[in-house]
């Protein structure tokens, strides 16, 4: 490993990507800009950016962790998550379009009231913040002990550069580093396989050296009942997380919204073979890691034998991952504390440049507070422990009640804050009193399979009983108004006039994130090109990925150069848009 080079591309590429931030700085004209990228943003761009979202540091630890202990098993974990994609694509993703919310918490505050909106703001904050925060956790350990830098200035560092970009940029900003760092992922992952079956020696030297049981689908505790749990979880994580949510409402159309979880189901179905294969080789090389030393797995193979600046683009890619899911959930609870709490309750009559500037600065709020938890995470037992415990807790109770109000007319406020409230306390009491008090702690399979199952079947239950009592929610019929109010807000002169000019504004910022997205592709391109020169092993590999990228470049350009058609054949806009049809 060659430091110094290491170190070069990390700090370049960094500076690279920073400076994209900044060049939408001054692209948010308002809330709907800033936080849904206009309601106009490519599906395949937000597909993408929702697959990398899901992406942290995490996964190559945690996961990587599991592919190396375990085997296979890790990648039929992530086929769940291919499976909850499917489903939100097929039913969910085009109900959240429909529902014609900025965010799914606008959406709870119209269909269930102010008073659930409050509740589950409170409850997803705190989630996000810890959840996020305990990701930051992991890259910056593996930054710190590949460059020997100290653990704490590390992690506040790479959250402090989270926090800028998001602050700065908004939605597109993210979904550019989205983009941007699934090519460099991508790319590294690309080199890195090849090389580490040859220094195996090839593939039939690796299922030689593995145990037996290392290509089961199934392994250790990870049961098909967790599996089974696992897959309703992520059918409930991926239609309903808020993070996720945003990606659906941020294109123009339901339509569209399916497109973008289907792409994501079919980037999660070939994916986990690539990114699981190298720990899983590892395995074969080195077969004495235990304990908490199964999460360097990852970083071991990659520091034995990627080229210098690979581990750099590596390691990129691993933090620049995780701050596109911090970057995301952050952008999103800042969407949610501006738009629902600070406009919704306290200054509702806030100007546009009143919100952006509330928008930015809760990002620094909520984005040091995520530091707060990175630093606590050892403390609490491992990433690992932290971010499935609190999934287990609090993903059925939070995110159930909300999906199922998008099909429902029956369910009240009522009802979703008692189901919610004993989904919790049941959840807590399992996780935190019960291993206290009675000594018995559940497997991960039953924890995953009752943190999802309770909230559900009460839920199924209410729904039964609502309807052999004939009953509708009055909450829904408020709901039924308040859209249609919309809709008549919507078709005023007033409004028309400026929905048409607001269109031609955010198709100039989409045709700028194109063209944004197709130079960084460049300039990865060209950095993989420098690096092919540097190396003696991987040389022609890393050439002809940089080949492969310039070449992807050609299509958000081309994409921009329709767009510009689109702008230039548009109405005049002095007109309302009904009008000009």
């Amino acid at each position: 490993m060659n430091t110094t080079i290491d170190t070069a591309v990390i700090v370049i590429f960094s500076a690279f990507v920073l400076g994209i931030g900044m060049l939408f700085a001054r692209t948010g004209r308002n809330l709907k800009s800033f936080f849904a990228g206009g309601e106009a943003v490519p599906w395949f761009i937000g597909g993408l950016s929702l697959f990398m979202s899901f992406f942290s540091a995490g996964t190559f630890v945690a996961w990587g962790s599991i592919a190396y202990k375990y085997g296979w098993v890790a990648i039929t974990i992530q086929w769940t998550m291919c499976i909850g994609a499917l489903v939100t694509g097929l039913y969910l993703a085009p109900r959240w379009k429909a529902a014609g919310a900025l965010t799914a918490a606008e959406f709870i505050r119209e269909r269930l009231g102010l008073t659930v909106q409050k509740v589950y703001i409170f409850i997803f904050t705190l989630v996000s913040i810890f959840i996020k925060g305990s990701v930051l956790y992991p890259v910056a350990k593996l930054v710190s002990s590949s460059l020997n830098l100290p653990l704490v200035p590390c992690t506040i560092g790479l959250g402090l550069f989270m926090i800028a970009y998001t602050a700065v940029g908004g939605l597109w900003a993210v979904m550019v580093t989205d983009i941007l760092q699934f090519v460099v992922l991508s790319a590294a992952v690309f080199i890195l396989l090849p090389l580490s079956l040859d220094k195996v020696g090839g593939f039939d030297g690796f299922t030689q050296a593995v145990p037996v049981d290392f290509f089961s689908p199934l392994n250790g505790e990870y049961t098909i009942g967790f599996v089974l749990a696992f897959v309703l979880y992520h059918i409930a994580y991926i239609g309903g997380n808020w993070t996720f949510v945003q990606r659906y409402t941020s294109v123009d159309s339901p339509k569209s919204a399916r497109k973008v979880a289907f792409l994501f189901a079919g980037l999660y179905l070939i994916s986990p073979i690539i990114w699981m294969m190298p720990p899983m080789i590892y395995k074969a090389i080195n077969p004495g890691l235990v304990g908490l030393d199964t999460e360097n797995a990852y970083l071991k193979i990659c520091q034995l034998v990627l080229p210098p600046g690979l581990l750099g683009l590596m390691l990129t890619g691993m933090y620049f991952s995780t701050s596109a899911s911090a970057n995301t959930a952050l952008n999103v609870v800042s969407a949610v504390f501006t738009n629902d709490i600070y406009k919704g309750i306290i200054n509702p009559k806030a100007s546009d440049k009143q919100l952006i500037r509330v928008a930015r600065g809760s990002s620094w709020v909520f984005g040091l507070g995520m530091i707060g938890i990175a630093l606590l995470v050892p403390a609490a037992g491992g990433i690992v422990e932290v971010v499935l415990s609190i999934s287990a807790i609090s993903g059925g109770p939070l995110l159930a009640p909300p999906l199922w109000a998008l099909f429902s007319k029956r369910l009240t406020s009522r009802a979703t804050l008692w189901i919610t409230s004993i989904g919790l306390a049941v959840n807590l009491f399992f996780k935190v009193l019960s291993p206290l008090l009675l000594d018995f702690k559940l497997s991960r399979s039953w924890e995953t399979a009752i943190g999802m199952g309770i909230p559900l079947l009460l839920l199924l239950g209410y729904e039964l009983w609502a309807r052999s009592q004939d009953k509708t929610a009055n909450e829904y019929y408020s709901y039924l108004v308040a859209r249609q109010q919309k809709r008549d807000d919507a078709q005023s002169k007033e409004a028309q006039t400026e929905l048409a000019a607001e269109a031609i504004e955010v198709k100039k910022q989409n045709r700028f994130g194109l063209q944004v997205i197709a130079g960084s592709l460049v300039f990865t391109a060209l950095m993989l090109f420098g690096l092919s020169f540097l190396t003696a092993s991987g040389a022609g590999i890393t050439a002809g990925i940089a080949v492969v990228i310039l070449l992807a470049a050609l299509i958000p350009w081309r994409a921009a150069g329709t767009v510009v058609k689109t702008i230039s054949s548009n109405a005049p806009i002095d007109r309302p848009v009904n009008e000009q049809i």
